[in-house]
């Protein structure tokens, strides 16, 4: 499979009478995809990229003029390129869509044609090494990041605002991200293990960093970088440090004195965060165990189905959805709550340790918890809501589609033997008027059946299937999609 090779464009217009369907597939022009191109095939070969979300290739060894290789050891630093291999989502800059991996690297696309635009480097814009896949969107036009940078001063966690497009601005076909800031920067807890994170949480006034135990040998880091080996490698998980909240003013980028703690957990996605009454209301797919990020080799992917691939699949945390609140108003006098234990440590700072609410109950364990969550983002993001939709993991892909209602934890499945289902793309009805009114888009794999692909249309709303649009062709199993409406 060449997974993450492809852009996949489903595209659709709808009249009065009928439905027209039109499907696009392209390959990103990348210089990893060239370099993967290029090795000669065996049927023993990697037919996956070499190359992860973070990877750094360093170039091969030199010779010298006696034929002996010599060590790119003494080369800058520059020599040694992060990975452009923009695997992860479709992300979107003053009007502009890219595609995006982890590292400073994004290509510029065009929705419509999927023709690769120019290769974008994020440090030529603002002073970070890498931003996440996982931008939020503001009601006014700018977008909001993560990125990292280190070096001699330490390594920091920096939220990056890119504003609105300027409206009266001549629109040229180019990348531009001019105006891009630093907004606040986070020192890391320890510089030489700062913590991997894959996104992060926005509410309408507040940004949250969730520092987390899964550890980055900085160290370790350097060498593999130069050795060309996997990412993966560097990653520890290190229950010990516990979970730190950070929390900072979107507005002024001031970051808060106090520090929320909570038990080891990891994340990868975020639900949906707001603010309420004094509170921040945070909802994320949360697991207890990070080690589960470095499980997914290749090798443990490639196990025959049966008893291996179930051992392997029993031997996984399972993603659940959990709701932690943050109290936003915690000074000298705040009094000690049931569930929160507050702990002055200074004049100048507060503690805050913290529990969790389970957003689920038992019927979900049946289908193995959840990844990708999605909701009404457009409406809903950063305010109150009710409804999310995500991916059922009963196996070590996703089986199944869910929609989970916060407010009662009831779940509504769509799930068929042997259909796999990409993440859910909600898209509201024009005239909508409640929260769920609209449709849920899923890609659907069918490794049973050759090119019998298709996407999926289901009522958002009663969660039962409205229609599939098949396509002739074999679609790999991808992660993140986006909705691009059109004229």
């Amino acid at each position: 499979s060449l997974t993450d090779r492809y852009f996949f464009s489903n595209l659709y217009k709808k009249t009065t009478d009928n439905v027209y369907e039109f499907y696009r597939q392209s390959f990103c022009k990348r210089r990893t995809l060239r370099h993967d191109l290029s090795r000669p095939f065996t049927e023993s070969s990697d037919l996956l990229p070499r190359e992860p979300l973070f990877y750094c290739q360093a170039e091969q060894p030199e010779k010298n003029n006696k034929g002996r290789k010599t060590s790119n050891l003494n080369k800058p630093a520059t020599q040694f390129q992060p990975t452009d291999n923009a695997n992860v989502n479709f992300v979107k800059y003053k009007g502009d869509y890219y595609v995006s991996t982890e590292t400073n690297f994004m290509r510029r696309v065009d929705p419509q044609t999927l023709e690769t635009k120019e290769k974008v480097d994020w440090s030529q814009y603002v002073a970070v090494n890498s931003a996440t896949a996982h931008p939020h969107y503001d009601r006014e036009g700018a977008t909001y990041n993560m990125g990292n940078s280190y070096g001699r001063d330490g390594f920091f966690y920096t939220i990056i605002r890119i504003p609105p497009a300027e409206e009266a601005a001549a629109k040229e076909d180019s990348a531009d991200l001019s105006g891009a800031e630093v907004i606040c920067s986070i020192p890391a807890a320890e510089s030489r293990k700062p913590s991997y994170y894959h996104s992060f949480v926005m509410s309408e006034n507040y940004i949250v960093f969730v520092e987390q135990p899964i550890k980055l040998n900085v160290l370790k880091f350097m060498l593999y970088k130069i050795m060309g080996e996997s990412f993966q490698k560097i990653l520890s998980w290190e229950p010990q440090y516990g979970t730190v909240f950070h929390l900072v003013d979107r507005h002024t980028g001031q970051e808060s004195k106090v520090k929320y703690r909570t038990a080891p957990m990891f994340t990868l996605h975020q639900i949906n965060a707001y603010e309420d009454n004094g509170f921040l209301v945070m909802d994320m797919c949360c697991g207890d165990d990070g080690d589960v990020i470095g499980e997914f080799t290749l090798e443990n992917l490639r196990r025959e189905s049966g008893d291996d691939l179930d051992k392997f699949y029993n031997s996984l945390c399972r993603n659940l959805p959990r709701r932690y609140v943050l109290p936003l108003n915690v000074d000298e006098q705040a009094p000690l709550d049931q569930n929160l234990v507050m702990l002055q440590n200074s004049t100048f700072c507060k503690t805050v340790y913290m529990t969790h609410e389970e957003l689920h109950n038992d019927e979900l364990l049946q289908y193995g918890g959840l990844e990708f969550p999605q909701i009404n983002y457009d409406k809903y993001n950063g305010r109150p809501y009710r409804y999310f939709y995500a991916c059922g993991f009963g196996h070590v892909f996703a089986d199944s589609l869910l929609k989970m209602d916060v407010h009662t934890k009831e779940l509504k499945v769509w799930r068929y033997p042997g259909l796999f289902p990409s993440e859910p793309v909600f898209v509201a009805s024009p005239d909508a008027a409640e929260e769920d009114d609209g449709v849920v888009l899923s890609v659907i794999i069918t490794p049973r059946k050759e090119k019998s692909t298709f996407l999926l249309v289901l009522d958002a709303k009663t969660f039962t299937e409205l229609g599939r649009a098949e396509v002739p062709v074999s679609i790999p199993c991808g992660t993140h999609g986006v909705f691009n409406e059109t004229g």
